[in-house]
């Protein structure tokens, strides 16, 4: 099916091969897809349209926002709220859940997304990517409200990001392995070229912002320690280090050659309990490791086991290779 199936094809597919009666989901990740290649034209034509740079306005974190994290989400919004297939919605850019209007039908199923994770590497022409996490509405509920999100990682039906670099790739898992489909330009559709994906259990990369070294907790700053002190140091081999700071570029990585990426607690902010969004960037990503046959840490508990108490909350985030992240684990223990 390599080279050959669309990103519907392969849905239908699945569908089939698990017996599973999901017609609307593979509809609404049509839908999913569809704002992708709208997000990563307007991507590619940030230059040419004069859309780099800050919007002058801050997102609901407090956040500076880039004019293309407010066109991205429009987008987004914009291409799911009338469809159907949708009770209501969750963006990192709105602070409140966002409504279906009364004059479109309404779906079973919530959605949570960032629209342009790594925003800030918007300017430098460094990749981007959108961030989405499906959960099931709760039965009876007409309305949802923010209490219905809020719902552990591992309710998540479907979870994916798609990566605006090189070549547009959108990553996908439903809970029975991991794929990858590149957007061919020329028939405007996402193609499967990566297969089950899967994560080396091993690796000699990790991939953390080294400027906050003097704010870590001493478990993540052991470990940082001996990946620095290479093959002289007890772990007696060598690591690189990478840092790219776009969430979707670090977990790409991984997924294709392994490696761990952290942005684990620490103390510059105290009052954070974390710096990523558990709802729609660290519950999905997490899905999507652990289906590729990693690990998703907080260091003290799996993120997805995590009962959220706000769409905006925030955890720290330790995953990637399982071996490795299961080391970081152990050290906090």
């Amino acid at each position: 099916m390599i080279g050959t199936a669309t990103l519907t094809q392969f849905n239908i597919h699945q569908q089939r091969n698990y017996s599973v009666k999901r017609g609307e989901l593979t509809l609404l990740l049509d839908d999913v897809a569809r704002a992708c290649k709208s997000i990563s034209h307007a991507v590619n034509q940030g230059s040419l349209t004069g859309t780099l740079g800050a919007a002058e306005t801050d997102n609901v974190q407090g956040e500076v926002q880039k004019q293309l994290d407010v066109i991205c989400d429009e987008i987004f919004t914009d291409a799911l709220i009338w469809t159907g297939h949708l009770a209501a919605m969750a963006s990192e850019e709105v602070e409140e859940v966002i409504e279906i209007p009364s004059r479109f039908p309404k779906g079973k199923y919530l959605i949570c997304f960032d629209p342009l994770d790594g925003s800030s590497n918007i300017d430098v022409n460094l990749s981007v990517g959108t961030i989405f996490s499906i959960l099931r509405c709760p039965e009876g509920i007409e309305t949802p409200q923010t209490k219905d999100f809020l719902q552990p990682g591992t309710q998540q039906v479907c979870a994916g990001f798609c990566i605006y670099g090189p070549s547009t790739i959108l990553v996908l898992t439903s809970g029975n392995g991991v794929n990858g489909f590149t957007l061919d330009h020329d028939v405007g559709e996402f193609i499967l070229t990566h297969p089950d994906i899967k994560i080396p259990k091993d690796t000699a990369e990790f991939a953390i912002n080294v400027s906050n070294q003097r704010y870590w907790e001493a478990p993540v700053q052991r470990y940082v320690d001996e990946c620095l002190k290479g093959i002289e140091g007890v772990r007696e081999k060598n690591f690189n280090m990478r840092w790219i700071a776009s969430m979707v570029a670090e977990i790409y990585r991984i997924l294709t050659r392994g490696g761990i990426f952290m942005y684990p607690l620490d103390n510059k902010i105290p009052k954070m309990k974390g710096r990523l969004r558990l709802l729609y960037e660290a519950n999905p990503m997490s899905f999507i490791i652990e289906q590729a046959g990693g690990m998703s840490s907080t260091g003290r508990q799996r993120i997805m086991e995590i009962q959220p108490d706000s769409i905006h909350q925030r955890v720290p985030v330790i995953m990637g290779s399982y071996n490795e992240v299961e080391r970081v684990v152990s050290y906090h223990m």
